[in-house]
């Protein structure tokens, strides 16, 4: 949040996000959990989003992320909705329900207790873009559930903004080995 408000939009990761995504004429959509809103609310926030933000899915529940976003069913059975590779499915979906370019996916616990078996703070944020790839990162936040949930947000356009910029066009060789 502070991120927001310590100085002009240009100065927060949102507002890098958007220039660098209507530079390139792309859309991004976003589908949070944990986050409940922030990484949208973050993007919206700054003057001109309506360029590139197609929207957002805030699926709290988890037969939401399955029904709406298209998790598979088994592995929410077998892992919970605090995953990797329920992050990667979330950017996938979003990205293909709302028809943007690039997906954004945020998962995990902000507590106050543990949930499926994962500590408080564990959280995956992914970022699924137009050429098929999808980068998950895993994080292991501190603090209360609002500083869980701010940084989460932040992480989440902080790992599109390296997509954009650092690794568009490269081959998945960066990242997950290779799929």
């Amino acid at each position: 949040m502070s991120a927001r408000r310590a100085g002009p939009a240009g100065d927060s990761p949102a507002a890098g996000v958007l220039a660098a995504l209507t530079g390139r004429g792309q859309t991004v959509a976003v589908a949070e959990s944990l986050t409940g809103g922030l990484v949208a609310a973050g993007l919206t926030a700054v003057p001109g989003a309506s360029k590139a933000v197609r929207g957002s899915v805030t699926a709290y529940a988890t037969d939401v992320k399955r029904a709406v976003l298209g998790v598979d069913a088994a592995l929410l059975a077998a892992r919970g909705a605090v995953d990797a590779d329920v992050a990667r499915q979330m950017a996938g979906g979003v990205r293909a329900l709302l028809g943007a370019d690039w997906g954004v996916a945020t998962t995990g616990v902000a507590g106050p207790e543990p949930q499926d078996g994962k500590a408080v703070g564990t959280v995956f944020v992914a970022v699924a873009g137009p050429d098929g790839h999808t980068s998950v990162r895993e994080l292991a936040q501190s603090g209360d559930r609002e500083a869980v949930r701010t940084a989460s947000a932040r992480a989440a356009l902080e790992l599109l903004m390296s997509e954009l910029t650092e690794n568009v066009g490269a081959k998945d060789t960066e990242h997950n080995g290779g799929n």
